[in-house]
């Protein structure tokens, strides 16, 4: 209860995390499903309403008696996270005046944050994409990285922190080429303006509070004035300790080792180094890597009002105290909408950085260690479903509706719609031929990422470039009988996506019975990328691009566990529930390390088991509607 009913909540602040590891461990410790709903309920009127729903969210997620219950996306319970505060009062108004049949969808603006003016504007539709910022909520919920050990100790918990945002710095720069933009510089120097600035726009139900904005080249330091110093949320750190702790991961991963609080020595590998940066329980030393990810959020969030002079924040520097305002930290601040801020990308570019400069340490894969002998890649098309059309990807403005009646009223008065514009493609297949010369079947596992084929000056990438920009779109396994192989796969299929039902679910509609088979799988897998976000958006005249499709032999690939009744819709970005991930091999693999000497070209990287293809992303600047009787089915 140290966190005040009206106050907003961040797991990047260090109090806030340890309160809510502690009501994590208080509602992991009910016995009985009876004294956890019990628990439940009691807390429900006295905490932080932001605080208990993602307590009580993990621990839903990890307590075997409540598996089968459903967790409401965060888009219903705090609909004002995802939408303007001008439309969120209208929604308002719409429930409590108009009759429910009566009711029309209320549209979010799609230039609600900025003008054409701003030319970070261009990506808005990607950054302030609901469906994106439930993802990444979502994906905290199933790896807190505060709580009891045997929650956020997962499988390779630490390398899918790097994995996951390293593919989403990869989509966001693919985004940026697309809109002509540079890709992202990194945010290596703290004490430089940073020149994106973002208002967005949205109201607290809650809190009854505006998210402060931050103005274009706001810095984190002002002169001398670097402290960040939060009584009332024992925070104190400035920008020296950052830039400490940045130096020690830097000297750790250089040396290939790490310093374990007991003063022990232990080999550096990219799973420690992800609890370690992002700071989560499992680091090795807390007080010597300390807590660069998550504090580098909260000074980028904080450093709209650093000295307190406007009582935006609350907050002391070099012994200056200034009152307590309702205002805090801004968007970049919360987990579910940290992904709205184009600072959030700058300062992911540089925790990337730490990861490749590790990655840059490994041997480099042999040819032999790529290469699949017998098999070979004869043939790559790409077939827009219902068309005759090949090798293009064709992408459109699509509305949608979303329910948002949950979080507006506790009373059941009907349905009130909010429809917000989102990035769209069309259905398509993947047509792949595979020799296999061997003399017995082989099974393989089929990877299928994309990349621009040239850089923002419009020239041919050099492979090192290149190669952090390939994002994942498929990862299956299949069996290759002797001599040829065709096979079909299915764009819905994805192994990194969910469909749009699956992230905007209506939880009371279409639910299965909770001794159905389909009932865990219903409740666990809000996990995953959006689907409609799968392809970037490309451009009018056709954005170009390379598709690459390799099949690795699944002997290197295959991990020995039962997948009976799991949920593996998004295992490339969530991982399985309760279960190792499904692929040995490293995460990005086989663009995760430096490429083999004399190697500079894509064209040179590859081995027969690798096929390239050139193809397009045509982008149709004009919107396909949804119709509202079915809002949460796509056309």
């Amino acid at each position: 209860m140290q966190i005040g009913r009206r106050e907003q909540f961040s797991l990047f602040i260090p109090k806030h995390r340890r309160i809510a590891a502690h009501l994590i461990n208080i509602f992991m410790g009910m016995r009985t499903e009876k004294d956890f709903l019990s628990a439940a309920v009691y807390t429900r009127d006295v905490l932080n309403p932001y605080l208990y729903n993602y307590a009580l969210s993990v621990a839903i997620l990890h307590r075997p008696d409540t598996r089968n219950l459903p967790i409401p996306p965060l888009h219903e319970t705090f609909p004002e996270k995802y939408m303007a505060g001008e439309v969120l009062g209208r929604l308002k108004e719409e429930l409590n005046i108009v009759d429910s049949g009566s009711r029309i969808p209320l549209v979010i603006p799609q230039d609600y944050t900025a003008s054409n003016l701003e030319v970070e504007h261009r990506l808005a539709y990607f950054r302030e994409d609901p469906g994106l910022n439930l993802h990444h909520w979502h994906w905290h919920l199933v790896y807190p990285f505060n709580g009891p050990r045997n929650i956020v100790s997962k499988d390779r918990r630490g390398e899918l922190f790097y994995y996951l945002h390293q593919q989403i710095m990869g989509r966001y720069n693919f985004e940026r080429f697309c809109n002509n933009l540079a890709r992202t510089r990194r945010l290596i120097n703290l004490r430089e303006p940073i020149e994106e600035g973002y208002f967005p726009k949205l109201d607290s139900l809650v809190a009854s509070r505006v998210w402060p904005p931050r103005h274009a080249n706001a810095r984190l330091s002002y002169l001398l004035l670097q402290d960040i110093y939060r009584e009332l949320d024992q925070l104190k750190f400035d920008l020296l300790d950052l830039e400490r702790w940045r130096d020690r991961i830097f000297e750790a991963i250089h040396k290939g080792e790490v310093v374990t609080d007991r003063g022990q020595t232990q080999q550096l590998d990219i799973d420690m180094l992800g609890n370690m940066v992002e700071a989560s329980v499992l680091t090795p030393n807390a007080n010597l890597y300390g807590d660069v990810h998550n504090l580098g959020h909260v000074a980028i969030g904080l450093c709209h009002d650093p000295d307190g002079r406007h009582l935006v924040s609350y907050c002391r520097v070099r012994r200056t105290f200034f009152e307590e305002s309702d205002e805090t930290f801004g968007v970049i601040g919360d987990s579910a909408t940290a992904m709205r801020d184009p600072a959030f990308y700058r300062w992911h570019a540089f925790v990337d950085d730490l990861f490749h400069e590790h990655k840059n340490t490994l041997p480099r894969y042999t040819r032999e260690q790529i290469d699949y002998p017998g098999i070979r890649v004869t043939g790559v098309e790409l077939e827009i479903r219902g068309t005759k059309t090949k090798n293009e990807f064709h992408t459109f403005w699509q509305e949608s509706d979303v329910d948002m009646s949950r979080g507006l009223d506790f009373q059941p008065r009907g349905t009130v719609l909010a429809r917000f514009t989102h990035l769209q493609h069309r259905p398509f297949n993947y047509k792949i031929q595979v020799e296999n010369s061997n003399n017995a079947n082989k099974i393989g596992t089929v990877r299928i990422f994309l990349a621009p084929k040239f850089d923002e000056r419009g020239l041919p990438m050099l492979f090192t470039d290149q190669k952090g920009l390939f994002i994942e779109l498929e990862k299956f396994q299949v069996t290759l009988k002797p001599k040829s192989n065709n096979i079909s796969r299915r764009s819905e299929e994805s192994s990194v996506t969910i469909p749009f039902e699956q992230t905007f679910r209506n939880l009371s509609k279409n639910r299965p019975a909770d001794e159905d088979s389909s009932a865990m799988a219903f409740n666990f897998c809000g996990c995953g990328w959006p689907h409609h976000l799968l392809i970037p958006k490309g451009s009018e005249q056709g954005f170009p691009c390379q598709l690459f499709v390799m099949v690795s032999n699944y002997d290197g690939d295959k991990i020995d566990q039962s997948m009976e009744g799991q949920c593996a819709d998004a295992a490339s970005y969530c991982g399985i529930r309760d279960k190792l991930y499904p692929d040995k091999r490293s995460m990005g693999y086989p663009f995760d390390r430096q490429p083999r000497e004399n190697v500079s070209t894509l064209q040179e990287f590859i081995t027969p088991n690798m096929l390239v293809k050139d193809v397009t992303i045509k982008f149709t600047n004009r919107g396909n509607e949804r119709t509202t009787d079915t809002p949460n089915t796509l056309n």
